[in-house]
């Protein structure tokens, strides 16, 4: 793609709202790779639009959950508020957009699979929420989260729960869950790890996380809709 250039109609179609302005959304897709191998300097990379669309994404959330659960506690909304806004559900709905299909990296992110890298992809949800915000404000922001992310809400929030269900299923079926690391990788501020999960000598399914807790949580998660626990 080039970088002055680029078209971003079809992603605009997909993400259901046209920017007044494109360059927030160019920004948005920028990772600071590319602006420091191309020494763009002048070019703002997405941190800064992330980091505000982390905000208004927390704030909506915990509006729409506080609303529709009007009997769950505090320490209930917020378990399902991580749930909706954790990276695993974030960077899901970032490949179905083709997020990876645009973003601007740099040659060496590129090379070892940034395109598809989930922490990657789930900046790049929230940096264009943060886009959005700044060019359509609150309501627009709003609609692009509702359209999103806060469907299904139900099977959304099962992913903090997901080792809780497998390990019952487990129980029942007089079978043991166990996860075993696979694989580690990247430098120590920003590891990655590989883990799988096995139901007694059958292995369920793979996850991958910047800590092994998480690595756990997304290969549980995905075992139980293998499973159809979460039909």
């Amino acid at each position: 793609m080039n970088f002055e250039s680029c078209d971003f109609k079809d992603l605009e179609e997909r993400i259901g709202y046209r920017f007044r302005d494109p360059k927030l959304l160019r920004t948005a897709l920028t990772h600071s790779s590319f602006a420091n191998e191309y020494h763009l300097h002048e070019i703002p990379n997405y941190e800064r639009q992330e980091f505000l669309g982390d905000a208004i994404l927390e704030y909506i959330t915990s509006e729409v959950l506080y609303e529709r659960y009007t009997s769950l506690s505090e320490g209930e909304l917020t378990k399902r508020r991580a749930s909706l806004v954790c990276e695993y559900t974030l960077s899901e709905i970032s490949r179905q957009l083709g997020y990876g299909d645009y973003v601007f990296l740099s040659r060496g992110e590129k090379m070892t699979g940034g395109m598809n890298r989930s922490s990657i992809l789930c900046d790049l949800f929230e940096s264009v929420l943060g886009g959005i915000y700044l060019d359509g404000g609150i309501e627009a922001a709003k609609a692009y989260v509702n359209r999103h992310l806060l469907t299904d809400l139900e099977h959304k929030t099962l992913f903090t729960d997901a080792k809780t269900i497998l390990q019952e299923y487990a129980q029942k079926a007089s079978e043991t869950v166990s996860y075993d690391l696979l694989d580690q990788s990247g430098p120590d501020h920003l590891k990655e790890y590989h883990v799988q999960v096995r139901l007694g000598d059958r292995s369920l399914a793979e996850g991958r996380g910047h800590s092994i807790k998480g690595a756990q949580m997304e290969a549980a998660h995905k075992a139980i809709k293998e499973l159809g626990l979460c039909e």
